[in-house]
């Protein structure tokens, strides 16, 4: 039998707050808010509109997914981080090495990240399926 957990991320060796801390749900929300809006943004610019005068019809819809996928891959190769997780004080470590996040892994968390479901799903650490499928957490900056 385990002892119990005193704070989240503490079995994957993170410290308990301050920066390296796994980050919480609402940050964490924020930030995909962030990327999933500019993401519509910029597919808006690229998709002619359907016929219609309802909002649905002016928005994008699955083309969004492309930027989507693109600012998560090229954010974190790049700087470790999305626009929205920029924006929110946050980022994203690999658990297991202290190195960067490979793309291979980077590539897996964002397909996963695209099908909605997987980030849905979490653990008592409060990281997402994709996130443990791909041994990586979002942390405060």
């Amino acid at each position: 039998m385990t002892a119990p957990q005193t704070y989240r991320g503490e079995k994957l060796g993170l410290p308990p707050s301050g920066p390296g801390a796994l980050a919480a749900t609402g940050p964490r929300l924020l930030a995909f808010v962030v990327d999933a809006t500019a993401s519509a943004l910029v597919a808006a610019l690229f998709i002619p509109r359907a016929s219609g005068d309802t909002l649905a019809d002016r928005l994008p819809g699955s083309w969004s997914l492309i930027p989507f996928a693109l600012d998560y891959v090229v954010g974190v190769l790049v700087a470790g981080r999305t626009l929205g997780m920029y924006l929110a004080g946050l980022r994203l470590i690999r658990i297991s090495a202290n190195v960067a996040v490979d793309p291979p892994r980077i590539i897996g968390r964002t397909a996963l990240l695209c099908l909605l479901v997987p980030a849905l799903i979490f653990d008592r650490d409060g990281r997402g399926m994709h996130d443990r499928l791909t041994d990586t957490a979002v942390v405060k900056a």
